[in-house]
């Protein structure tokens, strides 16, 4: 990117493309700090009372003066030191807790938080720009599937006010093909197995879906009043409108 790609506007609100960038330097460095955390059996608790909203952007804010070549040096530099804390890891190694915005999750699970959360904010950087993003198959239904668990999962950890409810939701997305079935519940499970009968589902290409769940563009949904709740936890932690 050159200098005045640096300088513009993102999709997140007051944002740069600078401002991601220095954004993403912190998470990454959070994930590779939660992994080592986790891996040494000594999980963080460094989000308790984390604000979604005014945190990231008091951290930002704190970087302001520093040029973008920093920011993009301290970029590589904290990419491939998460790289290197997941890289190997054996499946109990996956398996232990770390900390993650949700709370306490597998370590598996706060990398499917950095995967989704990046791939959102590659897209906060490349529609503006009019700069092509590129597609994986295994990424994206990773992203759809992370996203899909996130808001009940909120939920689930009574960081909503529908704690306690349950149900279930269908997912059937195209380019690529993933069908999900998310149960909620006092935990969340998302698996590939089929729907049983009557239970409402949500369609469309999953980079769409993903979009929408992520609060990026209107979701058409198709879902009745009564099911909103599951689609609708993130903007609740995010004081955004619901998907629609």
């Amino acid at each position: 990117l050159d200098d005045d790609q640096w300088a513009a506007p993102s999709r997140c609100e007051g944002w740069s493309v600078r401002d991601v960038i220095a954004h993403l330097v912190g998470t990454d460095r959070f994930w590779a700090a939660s992994a080592a955390a986790g891996l040494a059996g000594t999980p963080t608790r460094y989000l308790e009372g984390f604000d979604p909203v005014a945190t990231p952007a008091a951290m930002v804010d704190g970087t302001r003066a520093q040029p973008w070549p920093e920011v993009l040096a301290d970029y590589q530099r904290a990419s491939e030191a998460l790289i290197g804390s997941v890289t190997a890891l054996t499946p109990d190694q996956w398996a232990m807790t770390a900390e993650g915005p949700p709370g306490h999750l597998p370590v598996h699970g706060i990398i499917r938080h950095a995967l989704w959360d990046a791939w959102i904010h590659e897209r906060d950087v490349t529609v503006p720009l009019d700069l092509d993003q590129e597609q994986h198959a295994d990424e994206l239904a990773a992203c759809l599937e992370y996203a899909v668990g996130l808001g009940p999962g909120l939920v689930a950890t009574g960081q909503t006010s529908d704690h306690g409810r349950t149900g279930a939701l269908a997912v059937v997305a195209t380019d690529p093909d993933v069908d999900l079935l998310v149960e909620l519940g006092e935990s969340v499970v998302v698996s590939h197995r089929p729907a049983p009968p009557g239970v409402p589902v949500l369609r469309g290409r999953a980079i769409d879906l993903i979009e929408g769940l992520s609060l990026r563009a209107p979701l058409d949904h198709g879902l009745g009043d009564e099911h909103l709740w599951m689609i609708s936890a993130l903007a609740v932690a995010f004081d955004q409108a619901p998907p629609g």
